[in-house]
């Protein structure tokens, strides 16, 4: 008898799991059972539904039950709940959400993929009917509708991540005043602060308001709207539409009355098969563990790539094939009016919180030569291992180039290489796309310079402790006269690098000693003569300026 193959849940990890499984097993009977309306649709593309830049909605739906029929031969049941496993009987109990019948369907193998939720607080007003989430199409239909229906002026995005950021950007294209409002101390809480700050900078010029540090309290409702969201704070805002996007809680309920071990993450445990507790029960998408390949534990990480590579893993086994999911680097990207944020693997924060001893490096190249028409700087920030040089993370903010920057890294930290390997990378090279020495390759040199001992670095943050500590600290600026005039850290004092080597002697040799500049070139160049002069205690502030603005007057 041919294999009975139930998969719960449709999008990423679902149809991709049903495609591959009828790819590995031609016999088998695969029937998809979908809560929703729709059983394969591209939820990252919503916000851009959303904001016109995607008008057709057909576009969004990836595929159909008639053409999962048509091409795979896999029946599809959309407005269908699974409502209990019954592991010793290896069936499931669904419900027809039209008719409300319930019915038992028996399976061989069953792989669940219910994905994870919006995060809907239960605060007062929040059920106002201008309050919404970006999850699924009906979602995105529901707002387009408010929109076309009532005049529209103040919108208030509620959380500063991915989500919030590209519907922050579909909301000001269509004309309206925006406002992100996010819980933690910045925006896109999964990147280090300096790098968020960037970002910040950014989409405040693009007169985009933003209040972080403080959150929702409730939203004072008039009818059926809300006029006016109150802060924990206590401040008052104005709105006409809201949008929720606090972030996604996996969908356990199933697995867990089923009996199946969650793990300490909150997500499904499953092994490199993606097989969960019980081995005929299979589970991918954002409701299950993976192991992070930097740190080797087990995290959530709940992304479309890793989602997918599940599922196609789940279905091959699940249809009698052995394919194996390693795990994955939280490789992520977003783009909001024109600026671009990528990570991969560690930030500086987590790599603290794991226990990694390690240096940060921060360069400002340009994306392409600069003597080419529209150049425009990357801000790049790497995370090393500090004995090995072993690759931990990066982050890259930038207005172009940074998606084939952070993709080379994501690669290179799948390897497993150090920043030495990255010095040796032979990539693509013409002016209009990149830099004989191109951005990863001079983030290598400058990460390994450090590794080497060639010059010591110091962070931002460490040298804003040093400075209110250290009341003896001699702290130099590499830079021109017009930059220094324009603007200058506290008791920093002037020699330009080209005027150096002749005023070695206004310096005391013995004194700790922090040389800077705009983006940390001069001041690696600065170390280097001061090291080789005698000087014996010399940091370079790396990133320069640029990644220290706060202190500068």
């Amino acid at each position: 008898m041919s294999t009975k193959i139930l998969i719960v849940g449709g999008v990423a990890g679902g149809a991709s799991a049903a495609a591959k499984a009828r790819r590995t097993n031609e016999s088998a009977n695969i029937v998809i059972i979908e809560k929703g309306p729709y059983v394969s649709f591209a939820n990252c593309g919503l916000p851009y539904y959303v904001g016109d830049t995607i008008q057709d909605r057909d576009e969004l739906l990836l595929q159909t039950p008639e053409r999962f029929w048509n091409r795979f031969r896999v029946r599809v049941h959309t407005l269908h709940e699974a409502l209990k496993i019954d592991r010793n009987e290896k069936c499931l109990l669904v419900r027809n959400l039209v008719t409300q019948e319930v019915t038992s369907h028996p399976y061989d193998k069953l792989i669940l993929a219910p994905g994870a939720g919006a995060i809907v607080p239960d605060i007062p007003g929040i059920h106002a009917k201008n309050i919404f989430t970006v999850k699924t199409v009906p979602d995105s239909d529901k707002i387009k509708s408010f929109l076309q229906n009532h005049p529209s002026q103040h919108a208030l995005v509620i959380g500063g991540g991915f989500i919030g950021l590209e519907t922050a950007e579909a909301l000001k294209n269509r004309g309206l005043q925006v406002t992100i409002v996010e819980k933690a101390p910045q925006i896109l809480p999964p990147f280090d602060p300096d790098m968020a700050r960037l970002i910040a900078f950014h989409l405040q010029e693009k007169d985009v308001r933003i209040i972080a540090d403080d959150g929702i309290q409730l939203f004072h409702q008039t009818g059926e709207l809300s006029k006016e969201a109150e802060l924990e704070s206590g401040k008052r805002l104005p709105m006409d539409i809201a949008i929720l996007s606090i972030g996604v809680r996996p969908e356990l309920k199933l697995a867990r009355e089923a009996g199946l071990e969650i793990g300490g993450t909150g997500g499904i445990a499953v092994n490199d098969r993606q097989q969960t507790s019980d081995p005929d029960i299979y589970a991918a998408g954002d409701a299950v563990e993976s192991i992070h390949l930097v740190t080797g534990k087990r995290a959530r990480i709940p992304l479309a790539g890793p989602a997918n590579k599940q599922g196609r893993v789940a279905g091959a086994n699940a249809g009698g094939g052995d394919l194996h999911f390693l795990g994955a680097l939280g490789t992520a990207i977003v783009e909001s009016l024109g600026i671009t944020a990528g990570k991969t693997g560690l930030t500086e924060h987590e790599a603290k919180s794991h226990g990694f001893h390690y240096f940060v490096s921060l360069t400002h190249p340009l994306d392409h030569a600069g003597y080419y028409p529209g150049a425009e700087a990357l801000h790049i920030k790497l995370v090393v291992e500090q004995k090995t040089g072993k690759l931990l993370g990066a982050q890259i903010v930038g207005e172009q180039g940074v998606d084939k920057r952070i993709d080379v890294l994501a690669t290179a930290l799948h390897g497993r290489m150090t920043v030495k390997d990255l010095e040796q990378l032979d990539l693509a090279y013409a002016p209009q796309f990149n830099s004989a020495k191109g951005p990863v390759i001079m983030a290598g040199f400058v990460a390994s310079n450090t590794l080497r001992g060639e010059v010591k670095t110091i962070t931002s943050d460490e040298l804003k402790t040093k400075m209110e500590t250290n009341t003896s600290l001699q702290l130099l600026d590499v830079r021109t006269t017009e930059e220094y005039q324009e603007a200058h850290l506290p008791q920093a004092c002037l020699i330009p690098v080209d005027e150096l080597r002749d005023h070695l002697q206004e310096l005391d040799f013995f004194q700790e000693t922090v040389v800077y500049c705009r983006v940390g070139l001069r001041g690696y160049l600065a170390a280097r003569i001061l090291l080789q002069h005698g000087f014996t205690n010399v940091y370079n502030l790396t990133g320069g300026l640029l990644s220290h603005p706060s202190s500068v007057s």
